[in-house]
């Protein structure tokens, strides 16, 4: 099982701390859990260079498209890879700059009150079991640490901008996941497809 201390940190999880974050305005609860995917470069899995992008450490030599990443500043909370290895960048507690531009239900800023996580793949690819599972067990926890009431896709905060995580992403099969672990005591956000 998985937990989230008190510092917003999981135990469970590999532990790289980025420093593209910083604190959360005050006073503003952590209600909204955002998925996301990447991959780098573009359709490729496995290797560095996720993490390698959010800890400021890319070879930007490494392959061509990097270049265009080389003034990028960003991280998200966790990265799920595709084998189920989950790696968290940023304590729940604090701020990650995953999201950018962004909107939901008329609060603009979702980095303020959101919590990020990325799943290794692409638009146009399924995602591994493995995956879903690890997915549904942090979501648990996060539920069990702060008071989400929304669980959303990127391209539903950026619409227009973001299309992750894509039209492969099987929301039905991740909610059941959750519903099956939690159980029904505890209400689940609402999950907005």
């Amino acid at each position: 099982m998985l937990t989230i201390d008190e510092n917003g940190w999981c135990a469970s999880a590999r532990r790289l701390p980025s420093p593209n974050c910083d604190s959360r305005p005050p006073g503003i609860p952590v209600d909204l859990l955002v998925i996301h995917n990447i991959s780098l470069p573009p359709g490729e899995y496995g290797g560095p260079f996720i993490a390698d992008l959010f800890l400021n450490s890319l070879d930007y030599g490494a392959h061509p498209y990097f270049e265009q990443l080389r003034d990028l500043r960003v991280s998200a909370h966790f990265l799920i890879r595709r084998d189920g290895e989950l790696i968290q960048f940023v304590a729940t507690t604090e701020r990650a700059w995953h999201a950018g531009a962004s909107e939901f239900h008329g609060r603009a800023g979702c980095n303020d009150f959101s919590i990020g996580i990325e799943l290794e793949g692409c638009d146009h690819e399924a995602f591994e079991d493995s995956q879903y599972t690890a997915l549904a067990r942090l979501t648990v926890a996060l539920c069990a640490r702060h008071p989400l009431a929304a669980i959303t896709g990127h391209q539903h905060i950026a619409p227009g901008r973001k299309t992750d995580p894509g039209m492969h992403f099987d929301w039905q099969r991740y909610e059941s996941a959750v519903l099956a672990l939690q159980g029904p005591s505890r209400p689940l956000p609402a999950f907005i497809p």
